[in-house]
Parts: C-alpha cells; structure tokens; sequence
C-alpha cells in the first residue's frame, strides 16, 4: 500500500510539472523521472518515474529540421515585459509567424530570442538560445 501511494505520488507530481520538463528530451526527461522518483520511493519509483519523465519528454520534442527553418528566418524582435517561459502563453501583442513547412508550430522573436510556439494555445514551447 505504501508503494502504491508512493508510486502514484510520484507519477501525479511528474506529470504536474510538466513546464519543468518542456524543454527535456526523452533520454533527459527518463533521467531525471528516474532520479526524482528513485529518491521519493526507490527501485519502483525510479521505473515509475523513469517511464513518466520519458514521456513527457518524447511529447514536446522539436525536429531539428523546425529550429534550423526559422534561424534563417528574419523577423523583427518584439519587446515584452512579462518573462517568457516554456509552457507560459506569448501575450496577444505578439505577432505569431509561420514555421517554414510546419503547419503545426508559429515561431516569435521576443526579447531578442527565437520561441516556438504552440499556435493553438500560443503557449512557449521551446526558446532557443
């Protein structure tokens, strides 16, 4: 019983803070899932957790072929007060620009950095550095 709830506590607090891992890949998200688990509840967290971080990793994952696209691209950079994150909302004064051959991704330069955007919910989903 003990294990369950460990095990389910683990999971829950994984998935929850899934802003922490965004810009994790897989292999870096099923490390850290198996240390953050492994130290809360053992052998059976760090499975548990191993398996969570891999996934959350593997959902936010960006072809390299995305990020290369939009470095040739020139954009002015729009200046925004509030800090942009990965998993916070770009503000609506943020004009969102198609990802060459990427229907699924908008990019924006704010604050002198490339962001990838989700363009359903505007929401950062990788800033490259």
């Amino acid at each position: 019983m003990r294990t369950r709830l460990a095990v389910s506590l683990i999971a829950t607090s994984l998935l929850a803070s899934t802003a922490a891992f965004a810009q994790s890949t897989t292999v870096e998200g099923a490390a850290n899932g198996a240390a953050a688990g492994g130290a809360v509840a053992g052998p059976v967290g760090a499975m548990v957790g191993g398996t969570v971080g891999a996934a959350v990793g593997a959902a936010v994952e960006i072809p390299n072929a995305v990020i290369t696209s939009i470095d040739a691209e020139r954009a002015p950079s729009v200046v925004v007060r509030e800090r942009v994150v990965v998993g916070e909302p770009l503000p609506d004064t943020v004009e969102l620009r198609p990802v060459p051959r990427y229907t699924e991704y908008r990019y924006a330069v704010v604050n002198d950095r490339r962001v990838i955007v989700d363009p359903r919910t505007r929401r950062v989903i990788k800033i490259i550095e």
